[in-house]
């Protein structure tokens, strides 16, 4: 059976929506609350790692994933997990309401991947029913303040609450943590080429590890890892090498003012251009408009 999404859950678990943050466009986390009935469901497995955060009401709570049946009173400030990809089959018998944040299995694994230093392809979260969590209570609130109000920066906003979600699950609930066989020889064909093809077309943007490394589909952390091993050199060098080169070219072939070669090619001004190019070319960029003129 294929993993099902939260916008499928409720043909499983029907109850009224009362909240969705789909419209913020959220990377890798989701946000969706209900109010539900009692029930008795099973629930396919889910594509997204699941935190139920418990709003209203007090009831038993009857779970089974992949083990026996674990029984738990939950209510307001109580806290469920639930890995992803898992059957689970739940029983409440009093009206609640609760929140739900969903978590992508790749952002995850990406910070998983950055915290142990390895290459960590498939985390697995223990059968959590019940837990008194003010980390990710706190957290909860604290996004669904930014769902409501907003602000400057919500993106990044919301990013920084993720990664700190990401980090107190590897260091509370983290069971199975899978590493992927070492790469050899560095990025594949295909990675390469992406990320040449990416680097070319961004040159004028302030471009980090992570932007190379979400193109590569690779952790930060394995990116650093095999980049050296393909281009002979670490990113930011190679970055520099592309951007020095388009600076040479528009100089050599055009009358493009020099401030605009250097905004063009990503660097921060033509003082910044100026001094890089005489340390990789011997020239200035200036004499190298004149002797290509000549």
């Amino acid at each position: 059976m294929p993993l099902i999404t939260p916008e499928e859950l409720p043909t499983w678990v029907p109850g009224e929506l009362t909240v969705d943050s789909i419209s913020h466009r959220w990377k890798d986390l989701r946000i969706r609350g209900y109010r539900y009935e009692s029930l008795d469901v099973p629930i396919p497995p889910m594509r997204d790692y699941l935190i139920v955060v418990y709003r209203d009401g007090d009831t038993p709570m009857n779970r089974r994933c992949s083990g026996p049946w674990r029984n738990e009173h939950v209510g307001p400030g109580a806290v469920s997990l639930l890995t992803h990809a898992t059957d689970s089959h739940w029983h409440w018998t009093v009206p609640i309401e609760v929140q739900h944040l969903y978590i992508t299995p790749s952002r995850l694994a990406e910070i998983a991947s950055d915290v142990c230093e390895r290459n960590i392809t498939h985390v697995e979260l223990r059968d959590v029913l019940r837990a008194d969590d003010r980390v990710l209570i706190n957290a909860m609130a604290t996004l669904t303040a930014e769902l409501e109000a907003g602000g400057l920066g919500g993106q990044l906003y919301v990013e920084a609450i993720t990664n700190q979600i990401c980090v107190h699950l590897l260091r509370n609930y983290a069971g199975d943590l899978r590493e992927a066989p070492a790469a050899k020889g560095g990025l594949s064909a295909l990675q390469a080429r992406r990320v040449r093809i990416f680097v070319e077309e961004n040159l004028e943007r302030n471009l980090s590890l992570a932007d190379i490394a979400h193109v590569a589909g690779i952790s930060v952390f394995h990116l650093v890892r095999q980049f050296n091993e393909t281009f002979g050199c670490p990113p930011y060098v190679y970055l520099t090498k592309r951007r020095l080169e388009r600076a040479r070219q528009m100089i050599e072939t055009g009358d493009t003012p020099l401030k605009c070669v250097a905004a063009t090619c990503g660097f921060s001004d033509q003082s910044h251009m100026t001094r890089l190019f005489r340390r990789m070319f011997k020239v200035t960029p200036g004499e190298c408009r004149r002797t290509a003129q000549a």
